[in-house]
């Protein structure tokens, strides 16, 4: 198990570009599979999480092709369909969260793909009835075997239908639009997720042969054709990495410049600093954090506390609460975080509490921060990182705190971040890390 080893107090200083965003890889990676034809996708972020999508997508036959260490092509004309029954392929898309992206695909084009329980962060429950039940609506059968652990989905041919989907699942919107655009007929999804990467992916499938319309808006119309083709794709800087900066800038930073945010796709993020005290300045597509002696948290009209709650597109990312949440530490005031999502994504608050910070936890979905004002600063200390997004928070506490903080498990955080040590020492961090 590797870990971070961060000397805190080192002031950060100078220019940081966010790599290509981590979820849109996932999903147009796995769009791949819905042609013969060669893809090229470009942008894309050198992580673990994509890295082990791209692995498994050559064991099941896609020839990929490594072009760049961040751009790839990928041709699936002959794909290994006995593989893809296999034990391995099973075990393989357990321990990946992103290969349940695979299913619509591989569903719509070959008929037949297994499901099993897919790995990924433990933040709490997180459920395939959405993908399952748009998935039957499109006429495909599902079959459960309890002794291997996997769903069985077939078809003989999807068909077009009208769906309102329970939850604006992001994963379960994306995969149900791939299984759709080879679907014969037209589907109609309402109360779909419409975040930027998804419409990236419309977009990329579109270019390919798709008819997808209402692409930016929870009500989609899909028109099934019978093929697809190949197409080139440039990935979105990732919108969470862009976040993890700028409360990192307000925290430790002495001015720092995110290069190439893709500002139009941010949507409320630089709000939701902003209504933490924090000062950003946006110049041109970058942005620039000056540095923060003081910021004071904002207060509803009525005077009562602030309160950041997650929400579904063009709410506030879940991913970036645990970073609000860091930075609310040091701010002048209070502030309410609220995780509807997830039932377990705050329970890494006692770590904080431990290094010094002021966190009353309600329950698993809440948390109140009473900010330091940057009086008292946080305290070095050996912690583990529970999954990717608390792990970059602690990595941002850490390198606010006075002392030696050592962060084990960064195995979740090479997940979701780019080469991170290298790319914050440029910026002036002290921290190492231990294999």
């Amino acid at each position: 198990m590797s870990s971070f080893v961060i000397k805190g107090g080192y002031p950060l200083k100078g220019e940081i570009t966010p790599q290509g965003a981590k979820n849109e890889a996932l999903q147009v990676i796995s769009a791949t599979l819905l042609t013969p034809e060669k893809v090229t996708i470009k942008n894309v972020p050198d992580i673990n999480d994509v890295n082990n999508l791209i692995k498994l997508m050559g064991k099941i036959g896609v020839k990929v092709e490594c072009v760049t260490p961040h751009e790839y092509t990928f041709q699936a004309d002959e794909i290994d369909l006995e593989y893809l029954q296999s034990y391995d392929f099973t075990q393989a898309c357990a321990n990946l969260r992103g290969s349940v992206l695979l299913i619509g695909p591989l569903l719509t084009r070959f008929h037949k793909a297994i499901v099993a329980k897919p790995g990924g962060d433990k933040i709490g429950r997180r459920r395939l009835d959405t993908h399952l039940l748009g998935f039957q609506k499109l006429g495909a059968r599902l079959a459960r075997n309890d002794d291997k652990g996997v769903l069985t989905l077939g078809c003989t041919q999807l068909v077009g239908s009208n769906m309102l989907l329970d939850e604006a699942s992001v994963t379960g919107t994306a995969n149900i639009i791939m299984a759709a655009v080879l679907a014969k007929g037209t589907t109609t999804i309402y109360n779909a997720a419409c975040e930027p990467y998804v419409q990236q992916l419309c977009k990329m499938l579109n270019r390919m042969g798709a008819k997808i319309s209402g692409v930016a808006s929870n009500l989609l119309t899909i028109e099934g054709v019978e093929s697809l083709h190949g197409t080139e794709h440039t990935l979105l800087p990732d919108m969470i990495e862009v976040g993890s900066f700028i409360g990192m800038a307000a925290m430790v930073g002495e001015g720092i410049t995110i290069k190439g945010v893709s500002f139009e796709n941010l949507g409320i993020i630089p709000d939701t600093f902003e209504r933490l005290g924090i000062k950003i300045e946006r110049k041109g597509d970058d942005i620039y954090i000056p540095h923060q002696q003081h910021y004071q948290i904002d207060t509803f009209v009525d005077g009562s506390i602030m309160t950041f709650a997650d929400a579904p597109w063009p709410g506030l990312t879940p991913d970036l609460l645990s970073v609000l949440l860091v930075v609310a530490t040091q701010a002048r005031g209070s502030v309410l975080i609220h995780q509807k999502m997830f039932e377990s994504r705050l329970f890494f608050v006692d770590k904080l509490i431990d290094m010094g910070a002021q966190i009353i936890l309600c329950d698993p979905h809440r948390a109140v921060v009473i900010g330091h004002d940057n009086k008292m600063r946080l305290r070095a200390g050996r912690m583990s990182s529970p999954d990717i997004r608390a792990g970059i928070a602690l990595l941002i506490a850490a390198l606010s705190a006075n002392g030696t903080s050592t962060i084990n498990n960064i195995e979740q955080i090479d997940r979701g971040y780019e080469d991170i040590e290298a790319r914050l020492r440029a910026l002036g961090a002290n921290i190492t890390r231990n294999d």
